[in-house]
């Protein structure tokens, strides 16, 4: 019987989240904005837009949207030949797709992001599916990601886990009706994530393949 390991990518396959909160606290500072670090780490893992709207508000002008995002995929691109994966990362997917599981990427990257990424990662031959940005019409925390992730595996929700490392993560994965496993690695408190809907918590990717036997994922 097939089953779906659905990962997000940022702060959860790679060491990235802080790299987004900089770019996105500069391109917000270029902008006019005063916007604190602090608020920009709770937000990242949004879409873009949604992202832009959490931290500036529905009163902000809307027109200057997809120059905040441009300015933000600008500055980040610059790291794209050099963006970490965390410990762990392509052993986790390679074991779990040598264990039977389909292993598919739920992100908000778009695709040259996403590029840089997999290249990060460098387990592309575990990976089935991707399911990115430009895949579906709202982001997390609505589930669309996670269930286009499924569809791609071909899998209903009863047998899949989603691994994520923000609260916008655990949302989509409980609303997509998936387990779903939380890593710290995000910088996301632990406590956080299980009120948002963790079944279980690790601190990074190489703890969850050290505990698998014992996890959603054993």
């Amino acid at each position: 019987m097939e089953r779906a390991a659905v990962f997000d990518v940022d702060g959860t396959l790679t060491d990235t989240n802080h790299l987004h909160v900089v770019t996105w606290w500069e391109a917000f500072r270029q902008a006019g904005h005063r916007v604190p670090t602090h608020a920009v780490h709770r937000a990242v893992g949004l879409p873009s837009t949604d992202l832009i709207a959490h931290l500036l508000g529905e009163d902000r002008d809307p027109e200057q949207d997809d120059a905040l995002s441009a300015a933000h995929k600008a500055l980040y691109g610059q790291y794209f030949d050099r963006l970490p994966a965390l410990p762990g990362a392509g052993d986790l997917l390679r074991r779990l797709a040598g264990d039977g599981w389909k292993v598919v990427l739920a992100t908000s990257a778009g695709d040259a992001e996403l590029g840089a990424l997999r290249r990060a990662i460098d387990a592309d031959d575990a990976i089935t599916a991707t399911a990115g940005a430009d895949d579906v019409e709202s982001g997390k925390p609505a589930p669309e990601p996670v269930q286009q992730a499924l569809e791609l595996a071909g899998v209903p929700a009863e047998r899949a886990v989603f691994v994520g490392d923000t609260v916008w993560d655990m949302t989509a994965g409980r609303r997509a009706g998936v387990r779903c496993v939380g890593v710290l690695s995000g910088g996301i408190p632990r406590a956080d994530l299980v009120e948002a809907g963790a079944d279980a918590v690790y601190d990074d990717p190489a703890a969850l393949l050290e505990g698998l036997a014992g996890s959603p994922l054993g």
